[in-house]
């Protein structure tokens, strides 16, 4: 954690809530609540955990990057 007023806490969350709005939230539609937060889990556990490329990692997903280096 950084010290107060010091706007770097929160930017990794910020930048995977304006990538998964970009990628996904503002590209489809869906009816009822629960296929949104079932959508939101596959696109999360399914896609950018273990497959999408990550620049803070070099290039790498996070489950190549953490194979690496276990």
């Amino acid at each position: 954690m950084s010290g107060k007023a010091n706007c770097y806490d929160n930017t990794a969350v910020e930048t995977f809530f304006k990538t998964i709005k970009a990628e996904m939230i503002w590209r489809s539609t869906w009816e009822i609540r629960r296929q949104t937060e079932t959508a939101i889990f596959q696109y999360t556990n399914g896609f950018y955990n273990p497959r999408r490329r990550h620049s803070a990692l070099g290039g790498k997903s996070t489950l190549a990057y953490e194979r690496r280096v276990a």
